[in-house]
């Protein structure tokens, strides 16, 4: 019996191991006033922040592996595509206190969410949780179509501890984007035909001119342009594997 259950255990264990060790060798520490930020890239947007004691999602969705990883206090959704909301994933690192803010074409798929909009600001544990816009200038399915139309979606500026984080969504190099201030760390978007080229990103990236710049939701995109677009301007650029095998 004791044999039976060992080989259950290291079982499990190597069933939840790449969710663990992708997460420990990629997350990032910021300290802050507050105490310091961990923030783990899990896959494509999919993103979790702890800070003092608590755990926060953004656009938790397939294919993002959640085994092993804490239950969530909020969750942030910033759009309805389904890689970026997914209620079967949002079930999973639930509990039965945990909170959801989404836009208003989220919340009625997830009903359990709260409506946050753009411009709006909320208080939460320590966090402001500012809605941004982002959406699209000019890419989208066909003539006269968008993919993201601008007032539907949210981007993130989550501030705790005097440090502000910026999450993009699915945005192109829009000018509330450019007209961002104070940002200490920024995790921007890039790839065609939904969001903007490497290029457009860093072009972006200059004019609001955060600390640190993290690009996410690049899948098919060449971050050694983006980097190199950025050199010398003083921001430093941090590449991190947001696609686990």
């Amino acid at each position: 019996m004791k044999a039976i259950l060992i080989v259950f255990l290291f079982g499990a264990l190597l069933f939840a191991w790449p969710a663990l060790g992708h997460a420990a060798d990629q997350t990032q520490v910021f300290p802050t006033s507050a105490g310091p930020v961990k923030i783990t890239p899990i896959y494509h947007a999919s993103t979790l922040i702890e800070a003092g004691g608590k755990t926060i999602y953004l656009d938790p969705a397939k294919p993002a592996r959640f085994d092993g990883l804490p239950k969530a206090d909020l969750i942030l959704i910033t759009h309805i595509h389904g890689d970026h909301m997914d209620p079967d994933s949002i079930k999973q690192i639930s509990k039965p206190n945990t909170e959801i803010l989404a836009p208003a074409a989220v919340v009625q798929t997830v009903t359990s969410a709260k409506p946050i909009a753009n411009g709006e600001t909320k208080e939460w544990q320590g966090w402001t949780i500012e809605a941004v816009p982002a959406y699209n200038l000019k890419r989208g399915p066909s003539a006269g179509q968008l993919f993201h139309p601008k007032g539907r979606d949210n981007g993130y500026v989550l501030t705790y501890g005097g440090k502000r984080f910026y999450f993009s969504a699915d945005t192109e190099g829009i000018p509330e984007m450019r007209a961002l201030k104070n940002i200490d760390v920024a995790f921007v978007c890039m790839n065609l035909p939904y969001t903007m080229p490497p290029e457009e990103a860093a072009d972006a990236v200059k004019a609001f001119h955060p600390k640190i710049v993290i690009p996410y939701h690049y899948r098919g995109s060449d971050l050694a342009v983006f980097k190199k677009d950025l050199e010398g301007t003083g921001i430093e650029v941090r590449l991190l594997n947001w696609y686990p095998k």
